[in-house]
C-alpha cells in the first residue's frame, strides 16, 4: 500500500493500494497529538501540515449540551472554563482514582472514582462522567477526521505509540481507545522505538550500533537502549516514568510564581490560576532562546530568568539522568558503548536538558528532526512495515517488569524476566502439593521481589476439574504469552488429563508511577532481606513436604518396617514439627537432611519389596 503525496505542496494524489487499506501512524501525546503516513517512497509525512494544523493539542472542551471540540479551539477555553476543558488525559489512562489523588488539586477539572470499574478514574464534566478511554477516543477521532480530509479516503487501521514504560493496563486502555474511535489497532509501538526509525537510524541494513533514545514529552519520560543490526531493532533495556515530562517543568514555574507572588495571588479566583500553566509553558519556551521572560498578567508583572528556571528544572532533569544510568546498567553496558543519542519530545528543547544528556552520554546527539513530530513519523514507518511495504525491518520491544505466579508459601516464581523481548512465549511445569486436588488457583504478579506480597497482583484464575491424583503426580504446564503489544495471556494445562484454561490478563488499573519506582528500587535495596525470607519459606515448605512424605511412607510400608524404624521415623517427624515452630532455617534444613539420610535405605528396601510383589507369579522371558 503506497500513498502518493507531494511533499512540497502537501497535496495528496489518487490513492493506489493493493488492498485499498490505509494504515496510519498516530502519536497520541499528553500535550499534543499527530497523525502521519508513509508516502509512495516510504518517507513519513505528517498529515495536515499543508493546512498548518499538523499538531493537534490534546485538549477537549465540552459544551453544556454534551458536544465537544478538540485541539486549538478547545485550548482557548482553558482559562475561562477549566472545569469543562480537559488536558493531559494520557496521564489518566489505566489509572485508579487513588493513583491520581495527589493530582486532583493541580488539575482544573474534576476526577471521580468509578464504582463499576474497580476504582478506575472518571472525569466529571457538566454532570456527565467520562472515562480516559472515551476521552482519548475523541482525540483519535479528531486526528482521523483531519487525515481523512487530507487523503480523501476512510482510515480504518492504525499504529498507535505509547511510552515504553506503559504497563499492561495502560496499553490495553490505549488499544481500547483506538477501537472506540473505529480503528483496527494493528500494533501498540513504544515511542522511543518509533523515534529511532524517524531519524533513519537502522534503515540501512549494513548499519549497526547501540543507540540511546531519550524521550522527554509533555507528560512522560522514557529512555531506551537499542541495538540496531541487520535491520533488526532490538530493545536491550528501557526505563521510564509515566509522570515526568514538560508538564512538570511548567508546574515548577507555576509553583515558583505562587511563592513569589503569594499575597497577590490570594486575591485571584482559583480557576484563573490555571492560566498560569500556559504562561509557564510560554516562559519555558521563551527561555530556550532568551535569558528572561516577563509578562503582565492581570496587573501582575510575572518574570523568571534562565538561571532560576534551570534551578527549578534541575531535580526533574536529574531524575531522567538517573533513569538513563539504570537503563544503561540494565543493558549490561557502559555509556562508552553508546554510539549516538536520539532526542525526542518537545521538552528536549530545554537547553539544560540537552546539556545534561550530552554530559552523561558524551557522544553525538541527534536533535535535528522536529522533536514534536518524530514519534508520529516513526509510527508511520512502522505502519508502512505492517502494511507489507517494508519487509527489511523488524522491531523487537521488551516488557518492563518481571511476570510470574505465586507458589507455595507466597513466593514469586518468575516466568518472564523483565526486559524480555516481545512477542514472547514462556512456559514452566508445576505439580500439586495436596493429594486429590481438583482445583488449582493461579495468581499472576508483576514485580521484582522474591515474595508476591511486595509485588503487584495482575489477576488470577482457577484451573478446574483436575482428576484426583496423589500430590506430585499431576503435570501442570503454565504458559505466559506476550503479544507484540506487550499484552499478556496465561494458559494452564494438566498434561496427563489435558484439562486446560486460558485468560488474558487485563488488570483493573495500572501501577502508579510511585509504585513502579518502588517495585524496582525495593528489589535492589531489599535483595538480601528478600533472599533470607525466601530461603526461610523454602525451608518451611521442605519441612512440611517431608512430614507428609514420612507419614505416607509409614502408612504404606508398615509391614516391612520394624517397630524401632517406625518409632525413629515418628521421632524425626516430631523434630520436624518442632523446627517449624522455631522458624530457624538452618535447624529445619539440618533435620530434613537427617531424615533423608536415615530413610534412604528404608526407601530402597520398600522399592525392592514393591518390585518383588509386582513380579510375583510373573514369568520373565
Amino acid at each position: 500500500m503506497k500513498i502518493p503525496i507531494d511533499i512540497k505542496t502537501g497535496s495528496v494524489s489518487q490513492l493506489t493500494s493493493d488492498n485499498g487499506e490505509v494504515v496510519v501512524g498516530i502519536d497520541l501525546g499528553t500535550t499534543n497529538s499527530l497523525i502521519a503516513i508513509a508516502d509512495q517512497e516510504g518517507k513519513p509525512v505528517i498529515l495536515g501540515g499543508h493546512k498548518n494544523r499538523n499538531i493537534v493539542p490534546s485538549v477537549i472542551h465540552f459544551f453544556e449540551d454534551g458536544s465537544y471540540i478538540v485541539g486549538n479551539e478547545a485550548k482557548s477555553y482553558l482559562g475561562s472554563q477549566p472545569k469543562a476543558t480537559l488536558y493531559s488525559v494520557k496521564r489518566l489512562m489505566g489509572k485508579s482514582y487513588t493513583d491520581l489523588s495527589a493530582e486532583t488539586g493541580r488539575l482544573g477539572y474534576t476526577l471521580m472514582p468509578s464504582s463499576e470499574d474497580e476504582g478506575l478514574v472518571k472525569v466529571e464534566v457538566n454532570g456527565v462522567f467520562y472515562s480516559p478511554v472515551e476521552l482519548s477516543s475523541y482525540l483519535l477521532k479528531a486526528l482521523i477526521k483531519q487525515a481523512e480530509e487530507d487523503l480523501g479516503k476512510t482510515i480504518g487501521k492504525a499504529v498507535i505509540t505509547v511510552p515504553a514504560y506503559f504497563n499492561d493496563a495502560q496499553r490495553q486502555a490505549t488499544r481500547d481507545a483506538g477501537k472506540l474511535a473505529g480503528l483496527d489497532v494493528l500494533r501498540i509501538v513504544n515511542e522511543p522505538t518509533a523515534a529511532s526509525l524517524a531519524y533513519g537510524i537502522g534503515l540501512d541494513k549494513n548499519e549497526k550500533g547501540i543507540v540511546a533514545v531519550y524521550d522527554l514529552g509533555g507528560g512522560t519520560f522514557d529512555i531506551s537502549i537499542l541495538n540496531i543490526e541487520d535491520g533488526i531493532f532490538e530493545v536491550l533495556a528501557t526505563k521510564g516514568d509515566t509522570y515526568l515530562g514538560g508538564d512538570d517543568f511548567d508546574l515548577a514555574i507555576v509553583d515558583y510564581w505562587k511563592i513569589q507572588y503569594q499575597s497577590t495571588f490570594s486575591e485571584i479566583h482559583l480557576q484563573n490560576l490555571h492560566e498560569l500553566r500556559w504562561l509557564a509553558e510560554e516562559a519555558k519556551k521563551t527561555l530556550t532562546d532568551k535569558d528572561e521572560f516577563i509578562v503582565d498578567w492581570k496587573g501582575i508583572k510575572l518574570n523568571i530568568d534562565k538561571g532560576q528556571a534551570n534551578l527549578l528544572f534541575s531535580s526533574l532533569i536529574e531524575r531522567t539522568i538517573q533513569l538513563c544510568h539504570e537503563a544503561v546498567q540494565d543493558a549490561g553496558l557502559t555509556t562508552s558503548a553508546i554510539n549516538t543519542v536520539v532526542m525526542v519530545g518537545g521538552s528536549t528543547r530545554v537547553p539544560a536538558v540537552k546539556h545534561a544528556v550530552g554530559q552523561f552520554f558524551n557522544c553525538p546527539i541527534h536533535d535535528e528532526v522536529n522533536p514534536d513530530e518524530v514519534v508520529a513519523l516513526g509510527a508511520a514507518i512502522q505502519a508502512d512495515i505492517l502494511a507489507g511495504n517494508r519487509k527489511d525491518l523488524l522491531l523487537l520491544d521488551v516488557t518492563p517488569l518481571s511476570l510470574g505466579i505465586e507458589t507455595l508459601g507466597g513466593l514469586m516464581d518468575v516466568i518472564v524476566p523483565r526486559n524480555t523481548k516481545v512477542p514472547a512465549r514462556f512456559g514452566r511445569n508445576y505439580t500439586t502439593s495436596v493429594d486429590g486436588q481438583k482445583n488449582l488457583a493461579i495468581t499472576v504478579y508483576q514485580g521484582e521481589r522474591d515474595l508476591v506480597k511486595y509485588n503487584r497482583k495482575l489477576g488470577s484464575f482457577i484451573l478446574k476439574n483436575l482428576p484426583p491424583m496423589p500430590a506430585g503426580l499431576p503435570k501442570l504446564e503454565v504458559l505466559f504469552i506476550l503479544d507484540a503489544d506487550g499484552i499478556l495471556t496465561v494458559r494452564a494445562r494438566e498434561l496427563r488429563s489435558d484439562v486446560a484454561t486460558e485468560v488474558t490478563i487485563k488488570s483493573a488499573y495500572g501501577i502508579s508511577d510511585e509504585e513502579m519506582a518502588r517495585l524496582l528500587l525495593d528489589s535492589i535495596k531489599e535483595a538480601q532481606t528478600d533472599m533470607q525470607e525466601k530461603q526461610q519459606i523454602e525451608a518451611k515448605n521442605e519441612v512440611i513436604s517431608t512430614i507428609q512424605a514420612v507419614k505416607k511412607f509409614i502408612d504404606l510400608n508398615k509391614p516391612i518396617l520394624t517397630a524401632e524404624e517406625v518409632g525413629m521415623l515418628e521421632h524425626y517427624n516430631t523434630l520436624l514439627e518442632s523446627s517449624l515452630q522455631s522458624g530457624d532455617k538452618d535447624v529445619m534444613l539440618s533435620i530434613v537432611k537427617q531424615v533423608n539420610d536415615y530413610s534412604m535405605p528404608l526407601a530402597h528396601r520398600a522399592m525392592d519389596n514393591a518390585v518383588v510383589n509386582a513380579l510375583t507369579g510373573k514369568k520373565i522371558d
